[in-house]
């Protein structure tokens, strides 16, 4: 690992944004979460469980866990066309696979629950910062959970691999170009989503992981602190 490496913002390789966390945000949800990396904010919203319509969707075996994910359109600076999008889409889904392993939801059958995730800033990394702060979110809403998940970006610039990708390393036009890894693990290092955009060696995928396992556990020491304090608030 490269010590002198030079990022755009000055940190270092492993060094993750600034982040915040904060559950309770929406009054009118049955739980809901904020979740920060630096300038990427997003807001997740729980509604459920609750009988799911159409009734021809219902899953007599499970719950079901539906997810929307959507970028505000002032969330960037050049401004988004409104509604679903391909990206949206399957990010939506991609978030679903992402939480399901750690959410008992085998006692809700033929029920939904809603995860409505925003990104009201953006600065890369939304999708990461979406599926911390849905996690924040069932857990505030008291869903069931054998674990909760954290999720972090990992980016290769140029052979240097870096925690945490902004939208300036997200945009690097030097040498190979950028490589960006979104990961979601337990707390108990148990992966339940990984992506590639670019190319990765065996060996760095290898590191990639390693880098992702501490990364992740600092996501998750904040996501813990915003759920005791939500309790300590309670009490």
């Amino acid at each position: 690992m490269a010590k002198d490496f030079k990022r755009p913002d000055g940190r270092g390789v492993e060094d993750i944004r600034p982040m915040k966390a904060e559950v309770g945000v929406v009054p009118n949800a049955d739980g809901s979460a904020m979740f920060s990396f630096g300038n990427t904010i997003a807001i997740a919203a729980v509604y459920g469980p609750k009988k799911m319509h159409p009734q021809h969707q219902q899953d007599p075996k499970k719950g079901t866990l539906r997810c929307n994910y959507n970028m505000i359109s002032f969330s960037v600076t050049d401004r988004i066309r409104p509604g679903p999008s391909r990206r949206s889409t399957e990010i939506s889904k991609i978030t679903e696979w992402a939480l399901e392993p750690v959410l008992m939801i085998k006692n809700y059958q033929n029920m939904v629950i809603d995860v409505h995730i925003n990104i009201i800033q953006a600065d890369a990394s939304t999708r990461c910062a979406g599926i911390n702060a849905a996690a924040l979110a069932l857990a505030h809403a008291g869903i069931p959970m054998r674990d909760i998940v954290s999720s972090v970006s990992i980016g290769k610039l140029d052979k240097q691999l870096v925690v945490d990708v902004d939208k300036d390393e997200e945009d690097w036009e030097e040498g190979e170009g950028a490589t960006d890894i979104p990961i979601t693990m337990t707390s108990s290092e148990r992966l339940t989503h990984i992506q590639l955009d670019g190319k990765i060696s065996n060996d760095e995928l290898k590191q990639v992981l390693e880098l992702a396992k501490k990364a992740t556990k600092k996501v998750y020491e904040v996501q813990k602190k915003a759920l005791k304090e939500s309790l300590e608030v309670k009490e």
